[in-house]
């Protein structure tokens, strides 16, 4: 599949994706007592989990073998759910509590952040095509 149609499709599954961590995230720091960065974290994972399912099933599909489905999990989390984790709680401590910016605005940054590289990783490791 051409990279620029991949890149499209990885951008709309990233679009869905950043819908729903915005949404658990406001649900979180609504609903449940804590700290941002918590509601955070729990944000990210259920949005990993979410975007895998769409990476597997469109993204990604022609490298999809079925057998190695626990496998791309665990390349997907250990490459895109180390850099989302990372990168986001990181970038969300400076920008809520250094730049003082709201805390949706902050999440949508970071993920932003965090995209081009972990369409690169998930191109090149969680999805990439085995030799």
């Amino acid at each position: 599949m051409n990279t620029f149609i991949r890149w499209g499709k990885f951008n709309l599954v990233g679009a869905m994706g950043m819908v729903v961590q915005l949404g658990t995230l406001a649900f979180f720091d609504r609903w449940a007592a804590g700290h941002y960065l918590y509601a955070s974290a729990a944000a990210i994972e259920l949005t990993l989990l979410h975007n895998f399912v769409w990476h597997v099933h469109y993204t990604w599909r022609d490298r999809r073998d079925d057998s190695a489905l626990l496998a791309q999990l665990t390349r997907f989390h250990l490459s895109n759910g180390l850099v989302s984790m990372l990168g986001n709680l990181a970038l969300m401590r400076i920008l809520v509590d250094g730049a003082h910016m709201p805390l949706l605005a902050s999440n949508g940054i970071a993920i932003l952040c965090c995209s081009i590289v972990n369409f690169f990783l998930g191109d090149n490791l969680a999805f990439a095509t085995r030799r």
